[in-house]
C-alpha cells in the first residue's frame, strides 16, 4: 500500500514538471512599462498606415496619373510654319519631335514612373520616330546633296545619325553600367541639326535638291517602309491563333506603332508636295497625290476605343489591325503610281 502511495506520489511530480504555475503573489504593474508599450503600438500603428497609404497611393493614383500623362497627338493640322527657302519637309520634322519632347518622352520612362504603365502613347511615339528618323536619312541621302553626288551636309548627318537613336534608351543603356545620353537629348541635338541646315538653306549656304529623281526616290524609299508595316500587320493578324483572340494585348502596340509611323510619313509626303510643287504640277500628279494622302490619313488617324484582332469577317469586333492594313496598301499602291509616272 505505502509502495503504490509512493509510486503515485513520484508520478504527480513529473506530471507536473510540464506544467506553468502561476504565483498566488498580486501582479503590479510597472507604469514606466506601460507607457513604453504604448509608444511602442503608436509608432508601429504609425509605420503602418504609412505602409498603406504607400499601397494605395500606388495601387490607385499611380494608374490614375498615367492615365493623364498619356497622349495620342495625331493632329494633321500641325503647321511647321516654314520660312521661305527653307524645307518643308525639314520644318515638319522638327516641329513634330520638338512637340513630342515637349509633350513628354515616355518610351524610355523608368519602371519607377507612372509613365512607364503606360503602352498606346510610347509606341505611337517610337512609330513616329523609326519614320523619321528613315526620312532623315533621305534628307542626307539624295534631298541634301546637289545631284546626289557631293559630299553629304554635316547638318544632315547629324540629324540623320540623332533621329535614328534607339527611342527606350534611358540614362543607362542595357548591358552597361555606364550612364549614357537619354533618347530625347540625342533628339534634340537632331532638331538643332535640323534648324541650322534649315537656316542656311535660306542663307544658299546648304543644298535641297528638288529633282523628279530625287522626289521618287524618297517615295520609293516612304513606300518599302509602309509595305513593311503593311506586312507587320498581316503577320500578327495571321497568327491571331496563337494569341487570345479579342484579348489579344499585343495588337494595340502593333496598332500604335504603325499609328505613329502612318502619322509621321503623312505629315511628311504633306510637306514635301510643297517642296517639290514644281515637279508635281508639271508631271501633273497632284490628284494622285492627294488620294495617296488621304489613304495615309485614314490610316494615322484611326482611334478605336479598344484594338480588336478579331476576325476579318467579324460585325460586332471588326479587324482595327486589317481596316488599318487596307488603308495603307491602297496608300502604297497610289505611292508607286506616282512613282511610275516620275520615272517616265
Amino acid at each position: 500500500m505505502q509502495i503504490g502511495q509512493f509510486i503515485r506520489r513520484i508520478m504527480s511530480g513529473l506530471t507536473r514538471l510540464g506544467r506553468f504555475i502561476p504565483s498566488r503573489e498580486p501582479v503590479v504593474e510597472d507604469a514606466s512599462d506601460s507607457k513604453a508599450k504604448d509608444r511602442s503600438y503608436a509608432i508601429g500603428s504609425r509605420w503602418l498606415r504609412i505602409i498603406v497609404g504607400v499601397v494605395v497611393f500606388v495601387i490607385l493614383l499611380w494608374p490614375t496619373i498615367a492615365f493623364f500623362t498619356s497622349k495620342i497627338n495625331d493632329d494633321i493640322n500641325l503647321s511647321a510654319n516654314a520660312a521661305e527657302g527653307e524645307s518643308a519637309s525639314a520644318a515638319i520634322t522638327i516641329a513634330l519631335m520638338e512637340r513630342e519632347i515637349a509633350t513628354g518622352w515616355v518610351p524610355n520612362a523608368p519602371v519607377f514612373m507612372p509613365a512607364a504603365m503606360l503602352n498606346n502613347m510610347p509606341n505611337f511615339q517610337i512609330g513616329l520616330v523609326k519614320a523619321l528618323g528613315r526620312f532623315s536619312f533621305e534628307l542626307e541621302d539624295q534631298l541634301g546633296r546637289e545631284r546626289g553626288s557631293s559630299a553629304a551636309d554635316p547638318d544632315l548627318e547629324i540629324a540623320r545619325a540623332r533621329l535614328q537613336y534607339e527611342p527606350t534608351v534611358w540614362i543607362f543603356k542595357p548591358g552597361t553600367l555606364w550612364p549614357t545620353a537619354p533618347a530625347e537629348d540625342q533628339y534634340r541635338d537632331g532638331v538643332a541639326a535640323l534648324k541650322r541646315y534649315n537656316a542656311r538653306l535660306v542663307a544658299g549656304n546648304a543644298t535641297f535638291d528638288a529633282r523628279p529623281d530625287n522626289l521618287m526616290a524618297a517615295l520609293d524609299r516612304i513606300a518599302l517602309d509602309i509595305g513593311a508595316m503593311s506586312a507587320e500587320l498581316d503577320d500578327h493578324i495571321d497568327n491571331r491563333h496563337k494569341t487570345l483572340g479579342l484579348l489579344d494585348f499585343k495588337a494595340d502596340k502593333v496598332f500604335y506603332r504603325v499609328k505613329g509611323s502612318s502619322y509621321a510619313y503623312f505629315m511628311v509626303l504633306q510637306a514635301l508636295k510643297s517642296d517639290f510643287s514644281n515637279v508635281i504640277v508639271d508631271r501633273q500628279t497632284g490628284r494622285l497625290y492627294d488620294e495617296m494622302l488621304n489613304e495615309l490619313r485614314l490610316a494615322a488617324t484611326m482611334r478605336p476605343l479598344v484594338v480588336n484582332n478579331g476576325t476579318l469577317s467579324g460585325q460586332a469586333f471588326p479587324n482595327h489591325l486589317a481596316n488599318q492594313g487596307f488603308h495603307l496598301l491602297r496608300a502604297r499602291t497610289k505611292l508607286r503610281e506616282i512613282t511610275d509616272i516620275l520615272r517616265k
